[in-house]
């Protein structure tokens, strides 16, 4: 059946947190004729008060569980869910059996039966599960996987993948944050990388025959703390102006944030982050003027957002302060309750008999993905970070170099590529003869391929994908 194509999707959201509220419903916020948001389950009553607002959303259709939410029935054409890791399988399932299309943030699910689950139940029910591998549809891997299936390097032969995770970063999300213990999320190749095992398996074009993987926690455990380091920064570290994980300075003073506005090739960025860095008073004074200004002196975004879990949104200097003597994010990285890997690799032969290996670091200088394919007639290598991104192709029969893509610092989130996928999705929703860009089965083989990875890591196994396949019933 298809929606008719001038009015606006209709949509409910479950799980108003960062990635629900800012990344997916601000398409909603950018496009009202083309999305609607009429109803939210969030257990932070800041959060769900603040989406509800944005959206100007019926308090009776404001819940606190997804439960309350979706026993309402089917009251709308769509549902984006983006709790917890953890918290994927049970409203999806349900949303799906009551004949919702489903937007999910990745992972899918943080098992693996819970995978399977999903792509199972949206297939009997013949609705859209859409799962958030955003980086198909940023311009950058776009172009990147159009020139190689236009033929220009000849057959593919071999890829080299990084996630160059920036040294903030990975203390933030994985040693003090949400994705830090593998029992209240998911492994790091799951949550942090099955959006670069899609890519592969998307630009390979077959599936994966054998996974062999190997990496851990190296740096930061408590072996590692400095001699009489508290618990939390703040509480008098004796080497918090030399810590380069000391929390306000990733908080307070946006550090990182800072070394990525360095990294532009914009003079004015860079002169923005001087004033931030060494003139804050007089930044003080003209941000009372200039609302852009205002923005950077005061940043609530990402890293800053989640520190106000449940917290009145009070911006300034001695607020945050005070949140980092309790907050997770205060603690320090060498005594925290971590224990994803903060380094691994992956190394994976197709059935055609392509082969590539993926890099996952957390201690890169710049925050992005660097990748190199080579081809029987030529070879490309890609940048895709938040100072910029660019592709090269070297021709091997005339030796030349030519720069094919180049963009500019682009701070919105994975390069364009998060509201590209509500475009997408909303598309299929309104005619759904139209095939999705991604369909489930297509994204659970990046979660097949991080189980497998896992398992190879952890056992020192060569896994053999079509074996591991047939044990799930596949």
């Amino acid at each position: 059946m298809m929606k008719n194509f001038n009015e606006p999707i209709i949509a409910i959201l479950i799980g108003a947190g960062n990635r629900g509220m800012t990344a997916y419903a601000r398409y909603a916020e950018l496009h009202p004729d083309e999305l609607d948001f009429i109803a939210v389950a969030e257990p932070v009553e800041i959060r769900r008060e603040k989406f509800a607002d944005l959206h100007n959303i019926d308090p009776k259709l404001c819940f606190i569980t997804w439960e309350d939410l979706l026993a309402e029935g089917k009251i709308a054409d769509i549902a984006v869910i983006c709790t917890q890791d953890q918290l994927h399988v049970e409203p999806t399932l349900e949303a799906l059996e009551k004949g919702y299309d489903v937007l999910l943030e990745k992972p899918m699910a943080h098992t693996l039966n819970g995978c399977v689950k999903l792509v199972k139940k949206a297939e009997e029910k013949n609705q859209i599960l859409g799962i958030c591998h955003v980086l198909r549809y940023a311009p950058f891997f776009d172009k990147l996987y159009r020139l190689i299936n236009d033929g220009l390097i000849g057959e593919i032969v071999n890829i080299s993948h990084r996630e160059n995770l920036g040294w903030w970063h990975m203390a933030h999300s994985y040693v003090r944050g949400n994705w830090r213990n593998v029992e209240e999320s998911s492994p790091m190749i799951l949550a942090k990388c099955c959006h670069d095992l899609d890519i592969l398996y998307w630009i390979v074009g077959s599936s994966p025959r054998k996974i062999s993987s190997m990496g851990n926690l190296m740096n930061f455990k408590k072996k590692n703390a400095p001699k009489g380091a508290p618990k939390y920064c703040v509480e008098g570290c004796p080497i918090q102006d030399t810590c380069l994980y000391y929390a306000p300075r990733t908080y307070i003073d946006i550090e990182p944030i800072l070394q990525m506005i360095d990294k532009s090739e914009k003079s004015f960025f860079k002169f923005i982050a001087n004033l931030r860095r060494n003139h804050l008073k007089i930044l003080s004074f003209l941000s009372k003027i200039i609302p852009f200004l205002k923005q950077v002196r005061y940043w609530k975004e990402w890293p800053v957002e989640p520190l106000y879990h449940g917290h009145k949104e009070d911006y300034s200097d001695e607020a945050k302060f005070e949140l980092l003597k309790t907050s997770k994010y205060g603690r320090c990285v060498y005594q925290c309750d971590n224990d994803v890997v903060d380094h691994q690799i992956v190394n994976i032969e197709f059935e055609n008999g392509v082969t590539a290996s993926l890099t996952m670091q957390g201690f890169s200088e710049n925050e992005g993905r660097s990748v190199r394919v080579d081809g029987t007639k030529g070879t490309l290598t890609g940048i895709f970070q938040l100072s910029g991104e660019k592709i090269d192709f070297y021709d091997h029969f005339t030796g030349q170099k030519e720069t094919l893509y180049n963009q500019p610092m682009n701070l919105t989130a994975h390069g364009g590529g998060d509201l590209r996928i509500v475009e997408e999705f909303l598309k299929s929703v309104k005619n759904r003869k139209t095939k999705p860009l991604t369909s489930s089965r297509e994204s659970l083989e990046s979660h097949l391929m991080a189980f497998a990875a896992e398992k190879s890591r952890l056992n020192e196994l060569v896994i053999d994908m079509n074996d591991f396949r047939n044990k799930l019933g596949l």
